[in-house]
């Protein structure tokens, strides 16, 4: 990993409005990420996590502070949300295809490029299935295939996982893992949930109660590739540990 930073945030603050001088989501948010950084993002309901996601990919504009790539341009960003968020109509390489569609590649470099990634996020054999084929694994699969598709700078997650029942979402936990083992994409990914934290990022974030503040940047220290087993290990306690007290 390099030292240069891929991305800034400064002084990041958000504020909605309402009806009694306004909500404020986030406070004076700073963080750096270099490239190929796995970054999760932790705190309670309510802190600003999915504010902050939004924010890095231009869904939203901050009420104060700044946002700097290091490339001084705005990157390509591949989102997943909680939902796959599939067209019903359209195959699951079709909507893997479809990015790229969107932005006139031909039909058939498309699909080449959707069958790789078919084979990365492990769906050979479902390239034809529709969405309502498809259990809640493998929907989430193939959004971040098309997420993927075309060659993102940042990949943001906001809590992919968190509809899938729970022997599911450490299967993918694990196959996360992985595909980011293979592409070593920047990711910036939103969750609930410690262990997952832990089991997938470099470093986690913890942000306060609303306005979320960062309390807590955790330097994750297990060697990878990670193992199921690692989360039973007393490192792995003492940094859930860690977590926790931050979060609480």
């Amino acid at each position: 990993m390099t030292t240069a930073p891929i991305l800034t945030v400064q002084d990041l603050s958000a504020v909605f409005p309402d009806n009694n001088g306004g909500l404020r989501a986030l406070q004076n948010v700073s963080f750096e990420i270099c490239p190929q950084e796995f970054i999760c993002v932790l705190g309670p309901s309510g802190s600003g996590k999915t504010t902050l996601l939004r924010i890095l990919a231009g869904l939203l504009k901050p009420t104060s502070g700044k946002v700097d790539f290091g490339n001084g341009r705005q990157p390509r960003i591949g989102m997943v949300f909680q939902q796959a968020n599939l067209m019903p109509w359209r195959t699951a390489i079709q909507n893997i295809m479809l990015p790229l569609e969107l932005d006139g590649m031909d039909h058939d470099a498309a699909k080449e490029r959707a069958r790789k990634l078919i084979d990365l996020v492990g769906l050979q054999g479902f390239e034809s299935s529709l969405p309502r084929d498809l259990s809640g694994g493998m929907a989430q699969r193939v959004a971040i295939a098309r997420a993927l598709i075309h060659d993102p700078d940042l990949l943001l997650l906001d809590e992919p996982f968190g509809s899938l029942d729970a022997l599911t979402r450490e299967r993918m936990w694990t196959e996360l893992s992985r595909i980011w083992q293979a592409r070593q994409k920047t990711v910036i990914m939103v969750t609930h949930s410690i262990e997952e934290s832990l089991f997938l990022a470099d470093r986690v974030l913890v942000l306060t109660q609303r306005p979320g503040r960062i309390k807590l940047d955790l330097t994750v220290d297990i060697p990878r590739p990670r193992e199921d087993e690692m989360r039973y290990t007393s490192h792995f306690g003492e940094l859930a540990k860690k977590l926790k007290e931050a979060i609480g």
